[in-house]
Formats: structure tokens, C-alpha cells, sequence
């Protein structure tokens, strides 16, 4: 016991002896600090590790800068009309990439200014600015501010997304200080001024400048540079197309904040409220024109993904003037459709509603509806064809076709009345009995031939306008009537370039067809200038020679007129989406006066054009003369009364029979007046055998005498009572 008492003692002395005089021992919560420090330090040192090894990484995958530069998320497209000017443009605009050099000074400024002042000085993070919010926000409400610098900002844009999480602002940091290790201060804020977005589908200064101001981001004012500025922090409330006054008032911000930081001098006098905006147009019935003509882009272009400018056909005081007499118009609770084409087939205005925002469905291209009496033009180009004229006689009065008895708009009729002027106040009887007359199917085919691509009944009632069609489809078909019988394909795009002017596209003229022969399109132009004149388009005239057709369906579902003057044709179509009646509503009024509406503007300057409604008849519809039949006998090889062949320049012989028949005489001797030329013989030509043999020969029977074919008659047809309503006028 002795001895382990001593060694206790002794362990104990050389315990006291190690220990320097004055230290005392770390006891309690000095302990506990120690060792948090210690581990805390430890844990710093280790997480230093792992950030350096994530920015290696991060900068290690990193696109090279070209590659940054060449990265966009979509295509741009901006449309323009047939004059150039910008209509609406389409698509994230990336405007013109601009080197650090080309970017304007006072738009350096104005960036660092308000969005990173510490820009030049900060590694990719700001510790200060995280400090400052930190305390901010300790102080105040608890929230934390934006803290994200330049750099945080062009990775987020590039790599990230936009939730608020901690994950992603984690990411946000390491992608940072990656960008601040592989590229320079310059070349990471003409990323940024080249890519971040500055609302209205604007990305870059460039676009922006564009987009706002009309010019490049190279001629960039301080006023304009502090308003392209302010609108990053939120673009679609501070954009000046959006709001004016809270544009210039965040720009009155970033002006504050560049005096402040020295960056333009205190006595700088600049006034954002004096800019000068880009105007908006107001492109509200233009989006029906460009969601018809750009999908055409996916046929007519390679795949392509630069930004491109489409040079269409619009016409901008067109469009406008189409899109007021649509509105101003069509009856309440209606809507209204209106598309115009140029001779060519240029789309010169296309309505598809009386206004965009509320409906965007294009009631112009997409909707079918049925045409009530302006189907009527197929009809009477058949007639006309199968060789009816304008002057012919025809029979308005009750008739019955296959169980359907059509009846006039008023419930009278007319009786005998000629082809114009049934077509001039839209007879259905008289249109019933042509259709019936040349056929259904022939009626169909017509309406094929002149562009309808929806289907067609063959039924009688077809003749009215019973089958379904498309506006632009109907106005196709009456411009070919314009164009005098030949072929009109309808197009929107002229030509489209790159935002370097190289051209991709261009239209070619397409290839023309004769539809119908000019004497045809001569006489239905007779009967459409009729209508106007004295029928039932009298609303369309607008001073000039106008020739057209109404179309009114039954319960006044569908109110149409479809005409044209100088070159320019138009269709406009009225009625409810639900296909319910409209009241008052007929093609007669609402349509035909927004028709003239239009057309006034259309048309005024251009000169007049006279209509050619003159009949050039082919010889076929001549009433023909004998030797129209069997032809000059001093030309022509023919027959003489014998059966005998008789040649050019030489007379018939008189000859014996070669052999006679008992009772049979021998025919007389030809006249002795002849001429020297006519008494020439003729050799070897025997005579023909007699009628009165054959008939003995073969039993009897034969007829002498041709039947007469019966003459050419019009349709009369016998009243019947109405059984079935059918489309009016």
C-alpha cells in the first residue's frame, strides 16, 4: 500500500511540475468555445475544400464563351408588311449582338449602378451586400433582399431557373464564382448586357433599344440607357409600352444611383420623361393575318433557327380600315369575317372577328359556313358554260325537283324573266332549275374547279348554298372570276430574309389555269355587275363599276357579300359563332355595307376599271348557216344527190346506173347551165344505191327521212307546292 501511495504522489508532483507557472486550466464554457472553434474551423477549412473543388468542376464544364454567345432559347421572327413597315414581331428577340467595345459606356454604368455596384471589386459573390440584407433583414420584416450580383444573374439566366429555393440559390453562387474563374469582368457583363431579359420578348440591349426606341443599342442616350436599366428588376411593370410613368420614374432611380456613385456628374440634367418611344401600333386584328401566314414558314423554309423578318403582303391601312367597318358593322352578339386579295391573289386584309383578345379563332380561314345565295355564282357559271347567255329566257314560277320545292325570298314570282335578271334579285327557282338542268354533280365540280375544298352536296338544295365553305375559299373563287376565268392561289409571304438581309424565301408567281372559257366570265361579270347595279347588292356600290353577290341562309344564320372593283376582291361574312339567327341580318345590308366601308379605302388609288362584259361566243353557240353543216362545195369533197363523190374542182358525170331494177328509173340528167368547171367527169365513181332497194333488200322499214331532233328548249317547269324551306337570296 505504501508503494502505490508513492506513485500516486509522485505522478501527481510531475503532473504539478509540467505545468508553467500562472496558466490555469481551461475549465467550463471556455472549454466548450475552444472546442467549437476548433471544429468550427475545421468544418470551415473542409467546406473551402469542397467549394473549390465544386467551382473547379463548375468552371471545368463550363461552355467556352463563343458557345455562351451563340446559345438563344428560341427563334425571333418580326413580320412586316408590304411596305416594311414592322407589324408585330414574334418569338425572344436577341437583337444584334454587341462587343464590349460597341456597347455604350453610359449603358455600362447604368447596369453596374443599380443592379451590382460593387461589380468591379466582388469575386462573383458579394459578402457585403449578403451582409447588409442579412441585416436588413434581421432589422426590419425578416424578408431578405436581392442579393444577387451581375454574375449570380447571367448564371441563373443561362443555367438555372427562377424558383426561390435554397438549392437553387446555392447553385447560383458555385455557378458564379465559376464564371468569375474562367472569364474576365468584361467579358461576364457583355454576357450579361447581351442576354438578360428586358420584357415585351426583348433579350439584350439591342433588342431592347429596338424594341423601345427604334434604333441600336449603340446610340443610346443616358435617359434611354437609364430606362433600359431599370426595367430588370421587374420588366413587365416598369416596361414603357406597358406603363409610361413607372418607366420614367425607375429610370429617375437609376439616375440617382449613378450620381451617387460618381458615375455621371451631380450636375447632369437628364429627363427620361422626354424620350422619344417607339409607337404602338396596335396590333390587335393583325395576330389573325400572322397565325394564318406563319405556320406556311415550316413548309416554305429549311429548318432554320436564327431570326428571320417576313415581308408579307399586308397592307397596314387595309387592315385597319377592314377591322373598323367589321367592328362598326356587324350586328350585336355577331361576328364578322372579312378577307380582301389583290388580282394576284395577295392578301391585302384579313379579319378573322371583331376583336382578337376576346376570340382569337379565325373565322376568315377556319370556319365553315354555308354561303345561302352567293353559292349561286357555281350555278350560273355552269349554265353559262353549258351555253345559256345572259339574254336567255327562263321561268321563275314554282317548281318541284326530287320531293324539294324551293321558293323565292318575298314568296312571289316572276314568271318569264331573263338569265340576269334572275340572278340580279336571286331567284332560287330559276337557280333550282338551271342546277337541275346542267346537273348537281356538274354544279359541284364548278365550285371544285374555282378552289372550294370543303365537301359538297349533290342534292338540290345544294344549288342554294346549302354546303358548307370557308370565307377566303369563296373569295378565291370570285377573284378568278376578276381575273377573267384564270386561276387565283391566295398568299401571304412575298419574301423572308435574315436579320443580315440574306434571303431564304421568296414567292414565285404561281402557275395560272384557265377555269372557265372569257366568254363565261364575261357573262357571270354581266350578272354580278347586275346584281349591284339594280339587284340586290345595291348597298355595295361605292361609285365605281362593282360587280358581286349577296348570300343570306335561311333564319338569317349567315348574312355574306362577296365582290370586287379595280383589281381588288373582297368577301365578308356575318353571323353567330352558336349558328344562331341573327335578326335583321341579311347579305343585302350589314355585309354588303361593310363591303363598301372597305372598299372605298380599297380602291381610291387606284383607277377605274370598266368590267368586259362583252359576249365573244364560240362558234358552237352561232346559230350557224348551211354550209356551216356541209361546207363550201368549191373547197370540200361531198356527196351529190346520187350518193356520188364528188372532188374538189371537178363536176359530177352523168352517168347511167350500173344496173337497174324493174320500175326503177335511171335519175335525170344533171342540168345543162353548169358550169365548165362542174361538168368535168368524174372517173370511177359509181352511183349509189337507192333507198327504195334497200327497203326491198332488207324487208322495209328504213326510214328516208331523218328524225328531227328536238329543238333547244329552256325549263319551264310545273308548279308544284313548297315543301321543304330551303337557304334565301
Amino acid at each position: 500500500m505504501a508503494k502505490r501511495g508513492s506513485r500516486r504522489a509522485a505522478s501527481a508532483n510531475r503532473k504539478t511540475t509540467a505545468r508553467k507557472p500562472g496558466k490555469q486550466p481551461l475549465t467550463g464554457w471556455k472549454l466548450w468555445l475552444r472546442r467549437t472553434f476548433l471544429w468550427g474551423a475545421a468544418l470551415a477549412l473542409l467546406g473551402v475544400a469542397f467549394l473549390g473543388l465544386a467551382v473547379f468542376f463548375a468552371a471545368r464544364s463550363l461552355p467556352s464563351y463563343n458557345e455562351l454567345k451563340a446559345t438563344q432559347n428560341a427563334q425571333t421572327i418580326i413580320v412586316r408588311a408590304r411596305d416594311g413597315t414592322e407589324i408585330v414581331e414574334l418569338g425572344p428577340s436577341f437583337g444584334k449582338w454587341l462587343s464590349s467595345e460597341e456597347i455604350p459606356q453610359v449603358m455600362k454604368d447604368a447596369m453596374i449602378s443599380v443592379e451590382d455596384r460593387r461589380y468591379n471589386s466582388h469575386f462573383g459573390v458579394d459578402p457585403l451586400g449578403l451582409a447588409r440584407a442579412l441585416y436588413d433583414a434581421a432589422a426590419g420584416d425578416g424578408r431578405i433582399s436581392a442579393t444577387s450580383t451581375i454574375t449570380q444573374q447571367l448564371a441563373r439566366n443561362v443555367f438555372l431557373n427562377s424558383n426561390r429555393t435554397l438549392d437553387r440559390k446555392m447553385r447560383e453562387a458555385v455557378l458564379a464564382l465559376a464564371l468569375e474563374s474562367k472569364f474576365s469582368k468584361e467579358q461576364i457583363l457583355e454576357l450579361y448586357l447581351n442576354k438578360v431579359y428586358f420584357g415585351g420578348g426583348a433579350y439584350g440591349i439591342d433588342s431592347a433599344s429596338r424594341k423601345f426606341f427604334s434604333h441600336p443599342a449603340t446610340n443610346l442616350s443616358t435617359a434611354e440607357a437609364a430606362i433600359i436599366a431599370g426595367l430588370v428588376k421587374a420588366p413587365s411593370r416598369y416596361s414603357p409600352t406597358a406603363d409610361v410613368d413607372a418607366a420614367v420614374d425607375r429610370a429617375q432611380v437609376v439616375l440617382r444611383l449613378m450620381k451617387e456613385q460618381g458615375r455621371i456628374p451631380q450636375s447632369a440634367s437628364v429627363d427620361p420623361s422626354a424620350v422619344k418611344l417607339k409607337q404602338d401600333r396596335g396590333q390587335n386584328s393583325v395576330r389573325y393575318f400572322t397565325d394564318w401566314v406563319l405556320p406556311q414558314l415550316d413548309i416554305l423554309l429549311p429548318e432554320t433557327f436564327e431570326p428571320i423578318e417576313v415581308w408579307t403582303t399586308l397592307d397596314v391601312g387595309m387592315q385597319r380600315t377592314a377591322a373598323a367597318s367589321i367592328k362598326s358593322n356587324t350586328p350585336g352578339g355577331a361576328q364578322g369575317a372579312l378577307v380582301s386579295l389583290d388580282r394576284d391573289g395577295a392578301i391585302l386584309a384579313m379579319i378573322g372577328g371583331t376583336d382578337y383578345v376576346e376570340t382569337n379563332y379565325n373565322r376568315a380561314t377556319d370556319a365553315v359556313r354555308q354561303p345561302g345565295s352567293a353559292w349561286k355564282l357555281f350555278v350560273y357559271l355552269a349554265a353559262l358554260e353549258a351555253g345559256y347567255t345572259p339574254e336567255d329566257r327562263v321561268v321563275d314560277a314554282p317548281v318541284t325537283i326530287d320531293d324539294w320545292s324551293p321558293r323565292n325570298s318575298g314568296g312571289s314570282y316572276a314568271g318569264e324573266i331573263n338569265v340576269r335578271t334572275a340572278f340580279a334579285y336571286s331567284k332560287n327557282t330559276v337557280a333550282a332549275q338551271l342546277g337541275n338542268e346542267v346537273g348537281f354533280g356538274t354544279v359541284a365540280s364548278m365550285a371544285r374547279r374555282f378552289g372550294i375544298t370543303t365537301p359538297i352536296s349533290t342534292f338540290p338544295a345544294m344549288v342554294l348554298g346549302s354546303s358548307e365553305t370557308r370565307v377566303i375559299d369563296m373569295t378565291r373563287a370570285f377573284a378568278a372570276v376578276s381575273a377573267g376565268g384564270m386561276s387565283v392561289e391566295p398568299y401571304g409571304v412575298v419574301k423572308v430574309t435574315t436579320a443580315d438581309g440574306e434571303t431564304l424565301y421568296e414567292h414565285e408567281k404561281a402557275r395560272e389555269t384557265r377555269l372557265v372559257p372569257d366568254y363565261v366570265a364575261a357573262g357571270i361579270t354581266d350578272l354580278l355587275q347586275t346584281a349591284v347595279n339594280t339587284g340586290t347588292g345595291k348597298a355595295a356600290q361605292i361609285g365605281r363599276p362593282v360587280a358581286g353577290k349577296t348570300g343570306t341562309t335561311s333564319s338569317n344564320k349567315d348574312g355574306w357579300f362577296i365582290g370586287f372593283s379595280s383589281g381588288v376582291t373582297t368577301g365578308v361574312w356575318m353571323g353567330r359563332d352558336d349558328a344562331k339567327r341573327v335578326g335583321g341580318l341579311q347579305g343585302g345590308r350589314a355585309p354588303a355595307q361593310a363591303f363598301a366601308a372597305f372598299m372605298r379605302y380599297a380602291v381610291k388609288d387606284r383607277p377605274v376599271e370598266e368590267f368586259n362584259t362583252e359576249l365573244k361566243l364560240p362558234e358552237w353557240q352561232l346559230e350557224p348557216d348551211d354550209e356551216y353543216y356541209f361546207g363550201d362545195p368549191d373547197d370540200y369533197y361531198y356527196i351529190d344527190e346520187q350518193g356520188n363523190l364528188i372532188e374538189p374542182g371537178r363536176p359530177q358525170e352523168p352517168r347511167e346506173p350500173a344496173f337497174s331494177i324493174e320500175g326503177e328509173q335511171a335519175p335525170p340528167p344533171p342540168p345543162q347551165d353548169l358550169s365548165e368547171r362542174q361538168q368535168r367527169p368524174v372517173q370511177n365513181v359509181p352511183p349509189a344505191v337507192s333507198e327504195d332497194f334497200l327497203d326491198r333488200a332488207t324487208g322495209g322499214g328504213r326510214r328516208t327521212t331523218p328524225a328531227t331532233p328536238p329543238p333547244a328548249t329552256r325549263p319551264s317547269p310545273a308548279p308544284q307546292p313548297s315543301r321543304q324551306p330551303a337557304p334565301q337570296q
